[in-house]
């Protein structure tokens, strides 16, 4: 779990505006850093399947969120991967 210091970060690095919070560019940020997190958790607990599942979930969502950003703004796609380091 990311903690609200952690996210108010991750809003002031990708947010459009001071309160956004619901763009897709924030909320595949916010994903990102849950992901890698829960990733780290992972490697040190290898049977635990149920966070297993909730990762498999996150990484579907911001892949949804990605294809729906790349259709509406290809250009602020293409810097949100650069910025993230994710791959096409």
């Amino acid at each position: 779990m990311l903690t609200t210091r952690q996210k108010l970060n991750v809003l002031k690095e990708h947010g459009q505006h001071e309160t956004d919070t619901g763009s897709p560019q924030v909320q595949v940020a916010i994903l990102t850093k849950q992901i890698e997190e829960l990733t780290a958790h992972l490697k040190k607990h290898r049977k635990d399947n149920l966070s297993r599942r909730g990762l498999l979930k996150m990484v579907g969502k911001r892949k949804r969120l990605l294809d729906y950003l790349s259709k509406t703004d290809n250009k602020s796609y293409n810097t949100l991967i650069k910025r993230l380091g994710l791959k096409k």
